[in-house]
């Protein structure tokens, strides 16, 4: 039992999320913005610091059919990088179609679109938690 951060990862923005694997429930955190075409990793450290996980789950984007698309290895890759960098374990989670739910929960009540990456995080740590 215990915290985990959840990532909807893109290259233009990451949304991240904490849940609780007690509870089996997610919140979303806040959007991430690339620094110099990369990862902010001074963000995510302090993220990682801050929460204390015990582990990450980062979505993995998969088409309608299980293939891969051209966002499947640059998360892959932003996984295995994650792994390295704070020693933990990362699981990945199918992430289809959260980014059209986070739209559709949030509807126009979103202030900015970075609003619905952390959403989508979300979703991507909740499904990860509903299928352990």
């Amino acid at each position: 039992m215990g915290t985990l951060l959840g990532f909807d990862y893109g290259t233009r923005k990451i949304g991240v999320a904490v849940g609780q694997t007690l509870t089996g429930t997610a919140t979303p955190l806040e959007t991430l913005l690339p620094v110099n075409h990369k990862p902010n990793w001074a963000r995510i450290t302090a993220l990682i610091e801050e929460w204390q996980p015990e582990a990450l789950v980062v979505g993995l984007p998969l088409d309608v059919d299980d293939s891969q698309t051209d966002a499947t290895e640059p998360a892959r890759r932003f996984s295995r990088q994650l792994a390295g960098r704070f020693q933990l374990k990362v699981h990945l989670a199918d992430e289809r179609f959260t980014s059209f739910e986070a739209r559709d929960r949030l509807g126009h009540k979103a202030k900015r679109i970075e609003t619905y990456d952390a959403v989508a995080a979300k979703l991507i740590l909740e499904t990860w938690l509903d299928e352990q």
